[in-house]
């Protein structure tokens, strides 16, 4: 057989409804050869699930790639409409220029909205299969928060979600995703089931580690059931702030042409979930009890350090990764031994590169915000420390070997405060983060990220569970879901309505 000719591109997006329109100048898109390219580079920057895609294939055998679009905008508010058009008809025109295909690989993330459609990765898929035809195999990777439609089931053989969250198996999944595209290049048939339970679990409530909680418990179960008859199960906890018809957690089981096994194993992880969907409710610390644990840390070196986790403003949800309500907070309150990181602002940084290591200065947090969330802070700074903000990310973490870049990056202390300020926004993953711009984490007694839960894995090696606190405080990425008004969801929705109900499919 002639090296398989396969198709690579995709969208990586991931949309909060409330947050900012993203436009073209908001994206980062790789196109071509530069998207093989990346993929092969000692340290991508590509997303993990493309790069493992690449790799895999290039381990696997010969193989043609034709390499169309990565378009990703990370997560952010939702697409302008008229550029998800251009996104799909670039990959149309692509598409058909590499014409005849023997496979296609989707690099997605799968939790795309745009300001016009709910749906942006079904369309996709949906075109692709309209000009490769019913027989071509469409193999793609998604997210562990994918918002999963029955047109993005329908339209390819092959889903492999994230089973890990901190998501650290982008790459092994894409590769995943390489062997099964070889297997359908052999001949294999697959055969799937899918359901959408009504529930909306809290992005907090959504972790994999053994004893985190529910979630973490259907997803090791369902990894039990891998076999030679099950191919694949992928259970997707969904993205809270999509706010699309297509909210829920979604099971999708791939078997080797046994349709009876996947509907039969389908159906029982969802009444698993479904039976223990009252764990699925969050549990904060009030932003009054940070304050005080911060104090008391501070004064106290007896006391473990802790690192307080400012879910409700996380980057990688949609959050601007600016409020300042913890900042105010602990610095009114002169807590010691504090880090803080990352503040997304960047005429501040530039403001700071400006005047250079040693200056003093009143900071002016989100002068250029509008988000009313993010309001701004006037305050009296010390420039630290300035740096690119280029470098790579530790072993652990979720961006492990891959560049990171910050843009332009300051350190500041502000009064007993340290705060890392960033050009590009984005959130703490690990603790490279602030050790590549000269701030000790070992030494701090409370370190705050503006990060949701993948800062978990990097910081594992310094911090236990036990000492991580999820802070209750307004923002975008907030898990109390009755700060939101949901406009598209179905409702019932459990757990805005603790009263809803799930029948499982008769099939």
């Amino acid at each position: 057989m002639a090296a398989p000719r396969i198709a690579v591109l995709g969208l990586h997006h991931e949309g909060n409804r409330w947050a900012p329109v993203v436009f073209r100048q908001d994206m980062r898109i790789t196109r071509g050869d530069a998207l093989i390219d990346d993929s092969r580079a000692p340290h991508p920057r590509v997303t993990g699930g493309t790069v493992g895609f690449v790799r895999e294939m290039d381990a696997t055998g010969p193989w043609t790639p034709m390499p169309i679009v990565l378009a990703d905008a990370g997560a952010a508010g939702p697409l302008d409409h008229a550029l998800l058009g251009e996104i799909k008809e670039e990959m149309r025109r692509g598409l058909e220029a590499a014409m005849p295909l023997d496979g296609v690989y989707f690099a997605q993330h799968g939790a795309g909205i745009s300001t016009g459609s709910h749906d942006p990765d079904g369309e996709m898929y949906a075109l692709a299969r309209r000009i490769v035809g019913p027989k071509v195999p469409i193999v793609t990777i998604l997210d562990l928060h994918a918002m999963v439609s029955d047109e993005m089931v329908d339209s390819v053989d092959y889903v492999a979600a994230y089973i890990t969250n901190p998501h650290v198996d982008q790459m092994a999944r894409g590769a995943e995703c390489a062997r099964a595209m070889r297997a359908l290049l052999g001949g294999l048939k697959t055969a799937k089931a899918f359901i959408r339970l009504p529930i909306q679990a809290p992005q907090v409530t959504q972790l994999t580690a053994p004893g985190t909680g529910p979630y973490s418990e259907v997803i090791a179960y369902g990894q039990t059931q891998l076999d030679a008859t099950v191919l694949n199960v992928s259970i997707l906890g969904g993205f809270t702030y999509g706010d699309t018809p297509y909210q829920g957690m979604a099971f999708i089981v791939t078997t080797r042409d046994d349709p009876a096994r996947a509907k039969a194993l389908c159906r029982e992880l969802a009444q698993r979930a479904w039976d223990a969907r009252q764990r699925f409710v969050p549990h904060l610390t009030q932003l009054d009890d940070c304050v005080a644990g911060a104090v008391a840390r501070g004064d106290d070196p007896a006391l473990p350090a802790v690192v307080i986790a400012d879910v409700a403003d996380n980057p990688g949800g949609g959050g601007r990764g600016n409020t300042t309500w913890l900042l105010r907070a602990l610095y009114a309150a002169e807590a010691k031994g504090v880090i803080l990181g990352h503040m997304f602002d960047a005429p501040l940084a530039a403001e700071a590169h400006a005047l250079g290591v040693g200056a003093r200065f009143e900071a002016h947090f989100n002068r250029a915000e509008t988000d009313e969330r993010s309001q701004p802070f006037r305050v009296p700074a010390e420039v630290v420390g300035l740096s690119d903000g280029v470098f790579v990310g530790q072993e652990g973490g979720s961006r492990a070997g891959m560049t990171v870049d910050l843009g332009p990056t300051a350190v500041l202390r502000v009064g007993t405060v340290t705060v890392v300020v960033i050009t590009k926004r984005q959130q703490t993953i690990d603790p490279g983060y602030f050790e590549n711009v000269g701030v000790s984490v070992t030494d701090a007694r409370t370190v705050v990220v503006k990060s949701r839960g993948h800062f978990r894995a990097g910081f594992s090696k310094y911090f236990r569970p036990d000492q991580i606190i999820e802070a209750d405080v307004p923002g975008l990425t907030s898990p109390n879901l009755g700060n939101f008004e949901f406009r598209n969801v179905v409702r019932p929705l459990y757990p805005l309505d603790r009263d809803a109900t799930w029948t499982p499919p008769a099939w």
